[in-house]
């Protein structure tokens, strides 16, 4: 469960990371920190619900 916890974090300050670089206008920095922010939520909810449904490697 903490693997899920630490991969929703990561993924969270990416996604701030993202709204930082759009407001001070660096857009391009913005794309590349929205697709690092998807990708960790992503294997984050992905996880969760893997462990969620009982199919964990356990």
């Amino acid at each position: 469960m903490r693997h899920i916890c630490i991969r929703g974090i990561i993924g969270l300050v990416w996604l701030i990371a993202a709204i930082v670089c759009g407001g001070s206008g660096r857009f391009s920095m913005m794309g590349f920190a929205i697709i690092l922010a998807g990708a960790f939520l992503y294997s984050a909810y992905a996880a969760w619900k893997k462990e969620k449904d009982g199919k964990g490697g356990r």
